[in-house]
């Protein structure tokens, strides 16, 4: 029942947003009671953190196997996470979507929680930039710390446009992504 009931208030959260979703309107749709609701979760604050942890938690879980993998290079790893994080986005786009647009409505403690996993995510993104650096794979002119912030801002707002029916799979877009960061948009 908890996790049905997560997936339920992603819906409504990405729909209506998570201010304009009331407990009842969650309770109403699964045909639960409140106490039900609170026997799972202490709040909605609640219930929008265990959905900000399960989403990045799960990011970061895939992000350090393919770090760990040994026999790929680092342009290899750059471009599986960029495809990781559009996929994502067809498999899970309202979670995605819930993920950064109601990320301002948790409360502080929560926040204390949930930036350093974000942060976590973006150094290991980072550090994967570093070491194609010194083994010669990436630009050294350019600070890994923006061409990090470019590449996630980039793929993260992917989840605002991105169309998993639409002109483009979720290969072909990450496969862009990935050509205009490394070869660049200026013609040869």
């Amino acid at each position: 029942m908890k996790d049905l009931m997560m997936e339920q208030s992603i819906q409504l959260f990405a729909q209506k947003g998570f201010k304009e979703t009331s407990i009842q309107d969650i309770v109403n749709e699964l045909n639960v009671t409140k106490g039900t609701f609170y026997y799972y979760f202490k709040s909605k604050q609640e219930l929008l953190m265990d959905i900000h942890l399960q989403y990045i938690e799960r990011l970061i879980e895939n992000q350090e196997t393919i770090l760990a993998d040994k026999t790929t290079s680092y342009p290899e790893k750059l471009h599986s996470i960029i495809f990781k994080l559009v996929h994502d986005i067809e498999k899970e786009g309202l979670r995605a979507k819930v993920f950064f647009r109601e990320m301002r409505h948790l409360s502080e403690e929560h926040l204390e929680q949930i930036i350093p996993k974000r942060d976590r995510f973006k150094e290991n993104v980072q550090e994967i930039i570093e070491k194609g650096i010194e083994a010669g794979q990436f630009r050294s002119d350019l600070p890994s710390d923006i061409v990090t912030l470019g590449i996630l801002g980039m793929t993260n707002w992917s989840y605002f446009w991105f169309q998993p029916d639409g002109e483009k799979s979720d290969r072909e877009v990450a496969a862009i992504f990935y050509k205009m960061l490394v070869k660049g948009i200026q013609s040869q």
